[in-house]
């Protein structure tokens, strides 16, 4: 079987806590240079501006910077930081709970995205935490939407990520979330709702389709007020918007849900009020390096159940902690 070739460190250090991109060559093609391939491949990037990217030395190998008439060198690194364009500041912290030599566990705010997707890059729990902490390698063990705030968990270093992802994906992780949404006397709880959920790349909203479920997830009311109920749910699965899929099939869909169960339209880059009333609670493991259980918990709140008043009015915070 033939060996898969060691990938080079990268050559280029972070930019605002973001790798550089790194592209491998093709083994054969009709390119004469670097930068006729650099052409076809980036047809985003103007080729003046991969010409003055060039000429700026912008482009990188393994032995330096590339030369404007660089040739073509069959699976050869390149490697190069993108132009990012400028993104509106997400004006919440992200609180590290805890932080040791294998682990950074951080509360994170409603809008803000765990890692770089999109349009959300540097504005990301992973950059701000690379930056912050002075860790460049960190890496995320698992994704929390960007909408919902709460407990992220990641790896401090490389060759210890796949332990803690694998716990993920193993389903050895308890993880409880709360949410605030409607309150309905006619619906029995607690129970366990299942189902089938298609997501499509480039479509904003899961949906449900017979067949075998892939999801599970558990809902519990824990209080009401009035005409609102706060719940904890227990997913056993980790599908895209499973719990907001699953509270708004069964007639609660939770506040500020922009999604279900009626996609609204998209709201301005700098529009910070009325977050999604969904909070990852708690995560629970055994550490798969020291076999301790560990427990932690979110600091923050929903303010529509603190104060509906003013997280209606769009005056309050994004989860802010407790």
């Amino acid at each position: 079987m033939r060996r898969k070739p060691r990938v080079p460190q990268a050559p280029l250090p972070q930019r605002d806590g973001i790798d550089p991109v790194r592209l491998r060559l093709p083994a054969e093609g009709p390119w004469a240079t670097v930068r006729d391939h650099l052409v076809d491949r980036l047809p985003a990037v103007a080729p003046g501006r991969i010409d003055a990217m060039l000429r700026e030395r912008a482009f990188v190998g393994v032995d330096g910077p590339l030369a404007p008439d660089a040739p073509f060198v069959p699976e050869a690194y390149v490697w190069f930081h993108r132009e990012l364009p400028a993104e509106v500041p997400v004006p919440f912290p992200v609180e590290v709970l805890h932080r040791d030599d294998a682990l950074v566990v951080a509360d994170k705010p409603h809008f803000l995205a765990t890692t770089p997707r999109g349009r959300h890059v540097t504005e990301t729990a992973l950059a701000r935490l690379r930056r912050d902490l002075g860790l460049p390698l960190l890496s995320p063990a698992h994704r929390l939407d960007r909408l919902t705030a709460g407990l992220a968990l990641f790896v401090v270093r490389p060759e210890l990520r796949g332990a803690y992802q694998a716990l993920f994906r193993d389903r050895l992780v308890h993880k409880e979330y709360e949410a605030v949404a409607p309150y309905d006397a006619g619906l029995a709880l607690p129970r366990t709702v299942r189902s089938r959920i298609v997501k499509e790349r480039g479509v904003i909203a899961a949906y449900e389709v017979p067949g075998e479920p892939d999801s599970e997830s558990r809902v519990e009311l824990l209080d009401r007020r009035g005409g609102l109920a706060r719940y904890r749910l227990l997913p056993a699965t980790g599908r895209t918007h499973q719990l907001r899929l699953h509270m708004s099939g069964l007639g609660v869909p939770i506040l500020g849900d922009p999604v279900y169960p009626v996609v609204l339209p998209e709201p301005a880059p700098d529009d910070f009020t009325r977050p999604l009333q969904l909070l990852a609670r708690v995560l629970e493991f055994t550490d798969p390096l020291t076999g301790v259980r560990r427990r932690f918990e979110s600091r923050r709140t929903l303010e529509a159940w603190q104060a509906y008043g003013t997280w209606a009015a769009g005056r309050g915070g994004a989860g802010a902690p407790a």
